[in-house]
């Protein structure tokens, strides 16, 4: 599931700065690296490592597997696994793929929970934002927080879009998924209407991640597409 190459920020990160901007400590950094987690990084003058923005994607990737409950060993298994030539794009979306798995999950918290879970400071405009796009609600002095919606609200937080944009953007997304899944759904209907309740249950459980996959790979392909006809229109004008 590659992508064509992008333009991507050259290594300039220490090992110090990696940790401090992924989360964890430069011991985990370490760790991952001596796994295979991590690709080594570019080695600078006096001999000083600089990361990169791969390194920030991996990092990403491998937490959220964690929150999944994955144990280090099948951490490693899923890494090997990828294709070495993954970009940085290509990882997101794999992170956002594992996090489409996660149970729905709506908590009540406090503002330092919720500022903890985000990974980040939330001003009261951030809040309000996260609200109109239905991740967090206040309630009474605490917040009633969407989990697994919560990383990807965080990220829209420094997305250049304002937020009719980002709503008008839900929106097309919802209603699209929604028809797509409910045509696919009758159609499967159809064709397990004359079968057993345990072939059902058998091609429901097969067919859900491959449905999910090849919806996830038609619409990278068709925004690649749109994207491409867009900037060479751009060029061209």
């Amino acid at each position: 599931m590659t992508t064509e190459p992008i333009d991507v920020e050259e290594p300039t990160l220490t090992i110090d700065e990696l940790a401090a901007r992924a989360g964890v400590t430069v011991r985990t950094v370490r760790f991952y690296g001596t796994k295979g987690l991590l690709p080594p990084p570019v080695i600078g003058p006096r001999r000083v490592g600089h990361y990169g923005q791969e390194h920030l994607a991996r990092l990403a990737l491998i937490e959220e597997l964690q929150q999944q409950g994955m144990t280090l060993a099948a951490i490693e298994r899923y890494v090997q696994q990828l294709p070495t030539d993954l970009s940085v794009h290509d990882l997101a979306i794999h992170r956002a793929v594992v996090a489409s798995w996660a149970p729905d999950t709506v908590e009540t918290v406090t503002r330092q929970e919720l500022e903890r879970r985000a990974g980040r400071g939330l001003g009261d405009d951030d809040i309000e934002r996260l609200g109109a796009m239905n991740v967090v609600r206040h309630e009474d002095g605490s917040y009633r927080v969407d989990l697994g919606l919560l990383r990807l609200g965080v990220q829209l937080l420094d997305v250049p879009l304002s937020q009719d944009a980002i709503l008008a953007a839900r929106k097309v997304l919802i209603e699209h998924s929604r028809a797509a899944a409910h045509e696919l759904s009758q159609l499967l209907r159809g064709e397990v209407s004359e079968r057993a309740a345990q072939d059902v249950k058998s091609l429901s459980a097969h067919m859900q991640p491959i449905v999910m996959q090849a919806l996830l790979t038609t619409f990278q392909r068709s925004l690649k597409e749109e994207l491409h006809e867009w900037l060479t229109d751009s060029e061209e004008r």
